[in-house]
């Protein structure tokens, strides 16, 4: 009895990902030419959950003309900012049986942009990504290249964003599946990024898995040791790569449907809170032959995170994983 019961609450959370993707999931992301107003953003996006791309919301950012590798060396080259160091690209990822966290370094931002134009070497994938409002914090010379908030969006949520990050690195720099507690506002000044989506309804085709959390640490022969954070608890974190699932081990995700987009400069993309995303930069490559990118631009964005309501939607989406654990499903 128990048994059944149990096969009952599977099959419905298995039915659940396709019912939801066709009352309320886009077959693509959806484009608007102009910013919304507030009234339209928070209704036709915030409420129903939906991401889109904005077009032409950048246009009167000093940041879109200003902002390329030679204006950062002359404007912030001697400023430290703090820096991801990876091996691989694959910060707070599954690498192996461990939760990987990248090692992290001062370094001067001129530096690293003679990493970024093969001036100079540094070992393993440099990455500009703190998240903890690094613009303001660590950068604020640039602050006035862009505005401190999106104001429609302010209006729109009733509050001002929690963090404004700055994101400039290599291009083999990638960001794992996961999703976010914001409402998140994704500006791209320079170069494009790539976006893999799931809404939060796929919940049940995506798996998770519990890893010890473990630090890259770089040596003084430019070789990196996985030191095991033990007074941390374990990670929950979803151990699939979308761009090369392996189906043997995740049968179920199969079944899910990703959305792809790709937010080129001078455009927005709002992904709301709690939607799964993986993140690659421009590439740049064919074959392995590089393709000319005008001198001094890389990939370089800002973005904007707004905490999420703690509604009932949110509610109900921890009522949805909380059933896909308990029913084995993960």
């Amino acid at each position: 009895m128990a048994e059944a019961a149990l096969e009952a609450v599977r099959s419905e959370l298995r039915e659940f990902p396709a019912a939801a993707r066709e009352l309320c999931v886009p077959l693509a992301v959806p484009y608007l030419d102009k910013p919304p107003t507030p009234l339209h953003f928070y209704r036709d996006w915030v409420c129903p959950n939906r991401p889109c791309i904005i077009r032409n919301a950048l246009q009167h950012w000093p940041a879109l003309q200003k902002w390329s590798l030679p204006y950062f060396r002359a404007t912030v080259g001697s400023t430290e900012v703090s820096v991801a160091v990876t091996p691989d690209g694959y910060a707070d990822a599954v690498r192996g049986d461990r939760f990987m966290m990248p090692a992290e370094r001062r370094l001067p931002l001129s530096f690293v942009l003679d990493v970024l134009e093969g001036r100079a070497q540094h070992p393993g994938v440099l990455y500009v990504q703190k998240q903890c409002s690094n613009l303001p914090s660590e950068l604020p010379q640039l602050l006035p290249d862009l505005e401190s908030h999106v104001p429609w969006a302010s209006e729109a949520l009733g509050k001002m964003p929690d963090a404004v990050n700055f994101w400039l690195g290599e291009a083999a720099a990638v960001t794992s599946l996961h999703k976010d507690h914001y409402e998140n506002l994704y500006c791209v000044v320079s170069g494009e990024k790539h976006f893999l989506f799931h809404p939060p309804s796929d919940r049940p085709f995506i798996p998770y898995e519990l890893y010890t959390p473990a630090t890259y640490q770089l040596t003084e022969e430019g070789t990196f040791k996985v030191v095991d954070e033990e007074a941390m608890e374990k990670v929950p974190w979803i151990p699939l790569d979308p761009l090369a699932p392996d189906l043997a081990r995740y049968p179920s995700y199969s079944q899910a449907q990703a959305l792809r987009c790709t937010v080129r400069a001078g455009e927005m993309l709002y992904l709301p809170a709690l939607w799964f995303h993986h993140v690659q930069q421009s590439q740049g490559c064919i074959a392995g032959e590089e393709l000319p990118r005008p001198p001094g631009e890389r990939p370089c964005q800002v973005n904007f995170w707004y905490d999420m309501e703690y509604d009932l939607k949110y509610s109900y989406f921890q009522l949805l994983d909380s059933l896909t654990k308990a029913s084995g499903l993960d």
